[in-house]
């Protein structure tokens, strides 16, 4: 089977577009962006082992996938109010505590990677 370069040039059409969208309407990605920057400046500035870089990307990587499949539960509830449930605010509020955990559990495997490099 071949693979049409056509369909994967429109393939990342598509998620450029998306990229673009959600970081144009979600403050809370573009402020999960810099924190990822401002971390991968660190990791090259601390001179980290490549395991702790791996681990740390791995993690702001989770954050951001987590924020882009938070904005899309946010979007289909959004499309439900019309026939509003209940479940859709806790539906919401659940994907949002998804994100918060990570990111604190981002923060939390930071900690324990910097900290020796800072207190030294």
């Amino acid at each position: 089977m071949m693979i049409s370069p056509k369909k994967v040039i429109r393939s990342f059409r598509h998620a450029l577009r998306g990229t673009v969208k959600v970081f144009r309407e979600e403050h809370s990605f573009r402020v999960e962006l810099v924190a990822a920057a401002a971390v991968t400046v660190l990791m090259f500035a601390f001179g980290l082992r490549t395991s702790e870089k791996a681990i740390l990307v791995l993690v702001m990587l989770l954050v951001l996938v987590l924020e882009l499949v938070n904005s899309v539960f946010e979007r289909i509830a959004d499309m439900l109010k019309p026939r509003f449930h209940p479940y859709v605010e806790d539906l919401k509020d659940i994907m949002a505590a998804t994100v918060l955990v990570s990111a604190v559990g981002a923060v939390a495997i930071g900690l324990l990677i910097f900290w020796p490099y800072i207190v030294k």
